[in-house]
């Protein structure tokens, strides 16, 4: 997997309350209540190709789209259960429609995939967590479960063209390696994550910033443009875009993938605050885009001034300096004495170059009070210029 920025869109039935996508439970909604919104769900502004089109303007290049959530509610045409998006008004398979948008724009398709099913009648695992809403806990039967699962996977990996990732949500506690066997031999050059039924091929952090400055193993982190909910919310409290950009900039420097989510309202639309937001990272991640993609750790270690985090990564001859908490000074020195010199930096965030400086610094002495060593400074840095965006620096060396 290289690490990609994509979109992640949870949508379904819970759009239609505009709560949370776990309404069903968090709400405690009776079981009829809730599944009798399928008679109103009629999402007539849904537009796929607008929804590729903002991903790809924002510099994203996939999609997860969530096929089924916990509440068992399929967006697919599926033949395993009535409980789908055929049987509302809008009758018409929005995966489908999504799937053929991504392929007009060369943009990536994956799947999120629920393993609680709060409607299928045989889906209670008493192994597992979000087992609350089940409908009938009583007649819970894994081995049923599981064919029903295998049944739509294949549905879902048969039907749709190229799938890029696989993403099952809650760990069921059961190894069956049938089932993510099946998965590769519909679509070999699938990546699975580990939340399914075998560890599949990569992590998945949710709304958390991990220590550190590489990942161990192959990563894509999560996060929500809103604090509370996944799915549309119509009260929700939103994060600021600096929040997101320093996520996405410190993950992705790890060398993860990042996928960011809104939820679309019951009409099929991406609300404005969650476009514009958005928007507001995709301008900054297009500048600094090649300095998060497909890099590789920086082969030396930097000692730098200010005492603000970093990560530095490589592409080709240039080394990216990631302050995702941004800088507290106009400059940066490097202060180990076999530092290479720098020949030309460049601030990703406006394309400028900075003046490169090498002499001494009143600031700095040695033992006798004096200061003496010189040192190379990448100098006018305008940090106040950026106070919502995490700073990077692409510098290539002299030879």
């Amino acid at each position: 997997m290289q690490n990609r920025f994509g979109l992640f869109i949870h949508w379904g039935l819970y759009a239609i309350p505009a709560v949370h996508e776990q309404v069903l439970a968090r709400g405690d909604w009776k079981h009829e209540d809730y599944e009798a919104l399928m008679s109103s769900f009629d999402p007539v502004h849904y537009d796929p190709e607008a929804w590729v089109r903002l991903a790809r303007d924002c510099g994203m290049s996939y999609i997860c789209f969530t096929v089924k959530h916990h509440d068992g509610f399929c967006m697919w045409d599926t033949k395993q259960t009535d409980y789908n998006i055929m049987h509302t008004p809008y009758g018409r398979d929005v995966l489908g429609m999504l799937a053929d948008a991504c392929r007009k724009y060369d943009m990536k398709l994956s799947l999120y995939y629920s393993n609680p099913d709060w409607h299928h009648p045989n889906a209670y695992n008493a192994l597992s967590t979000h087992q609350w809403k089940a409908k009938y806990p009583e007649r819970s039967d894994m081995d049923a479960y599981i064919s029903f699962i295998k049944a739509q996977v294949t549905e879902l990996l048969s039907n749709y063209g190229e799938i890029y990732t696989f993403f099952w949500d809650i760990p069921p506690h059961i190894e069956d390696r049938s089932i993510n066997e099946l998965v590769r031999s519909l679509q070999p050059h699938i990546l699975i994550n580990n939340r399914g039924f075998d560890t599949g091929d990569f992590a998945t952090p949710e709304r958390t910033v991990p220590d550190g400055d590489r990942f161990p193993t192959m990563t894509e982190a999560c996060q929500s443009v809103g604090e509370h909910s996944w799915g549309y919310r119509a009260d929700e409290d939103y994060f600021s875009s600096r929040h997101l950009m320093e996520s996405i900039d410190k993950l992705m420097a790890m060398g993860g993938s990042y996928l960011l989510n809104v939820g679309p309202t019951a009409e099929g639309e991406i609300p404005m605050q969650s476009e514009n937001l958005l928007r507001r990272i995709g301008r900054w991640y297009r500048r600094a885009a090649c300095a998060l993609e497909d890099t590789s750790p920086a082969a030396r270690t930097y000692s730098l001034s200010g005492g603000m985090p970093y990560i530095a990564v490589e592409r080709g001859d240039m080394t990216y300096f990631h302050f995702w908490r941004g800088l507290n000074s106009s400059a940066v020195t490097f202060l180990d004495e076999d530092t290479p010199t720098p020949r030309r930096a460049v601030l990703l965030n406006s394309g400028a170059e900075l003046p490169i400086r090498y002499d001494t610094l009143p600031s700095r002495v040695d033992g006798d009070a004096v200061a003496r060593r010189r040192y190379h400074s990448i100098r006018e840095i305008p940090v106040d210029d950026y106070p919502a965006e995490p700073l990077v620096l692409a510098v290539e060396w002299d030879a």
